[in-house]
């Protein structure tokens, strides 16, 4: 089963995930992320790092997706694990669509007929929403911050993953992020112990 989290940057992502690491020990899920679980994440975080061309950008992103499926998420399902992602395709989908703009047409169309017959649908995916500018708030205790955590594309990216959601609701679970973090892990542990 794969389970992914998605979110802004800000969302508490990060604080949900190393919970859920403790949560479900018993479980012994893979948790895993994207960008950075295979070599080619480590190359996408340099670019991002550079702010090379969007396009160069978002390839880079595809190739770290196929990797990630290829060496991480394949091989544990064929171990019947439960995998948890930080981010996974929908990431791609909501910020790249947002970076490209200008630069391709119809850039998330673009993008999900790139992943188009070989990309894999998350079993469940937990989405945590949160206003931008509370985000904005968490992210300013980061001495660096990326091209990402802009207001202006914050603000478009969540509406893209609130149109994914949209589209695909019986995937996805949408969370207030700004509920106690006891509340959302407790939530989000359950319903994954429910699914399992």
């Amino acid at each position: 089963m794969l389970i992914t989290i998605e979110g802004i940057d800000g969302c508490g992502k990060s604080t949900l995930i190393e919970g859920l690491k403790s949560e479900l020990t018993d479980l012994n899920p893979v948790f895993t992320r994207e960008p950075g679980a295979t070599w080619i994440g480590e190359q996408v975080r340099r670019g991002i790092a550079e702010e090379i061309d969007p396009i160069a950008e978002a390839l880079l992103f595809v190739a770290d997706h196929a990797a990630h499926l290829a060496e991480v998420i394949r091989p544990a399902e064929k171990e019947d694990r439960i995998i948890i992602s930080d981010r996974f395709s929908d990431s791609r989908y909501a910020y790249q669509s947002v970076t490209l703009e200008g630069t391709i047409q119809k850039p998330l169309e673009w993008l999900t007929a790139i992943h188009d017959t070989w990309t894999q649908r998350p079993d469940k995916t937990f989405l945590l929403v949160i206003p931008v500018d509370a985000a904005l708030i968490r992210l300013q205790k980061n001495t660096h911050r990326e091209h990402f955590e802009r207001r202006e594309i914050l603000e478009k990216v969540q509406q893209i993953y609130l149109k994914l959601a949209e589209q695909d609701p019986e995937r996805f679970v949408i969370i207030d992020a700004l509920k106690e973090k006891k509340e959302i892990l407790k939530f989000v542990a359950d319903e994954i112990r429910n699914s399992a």
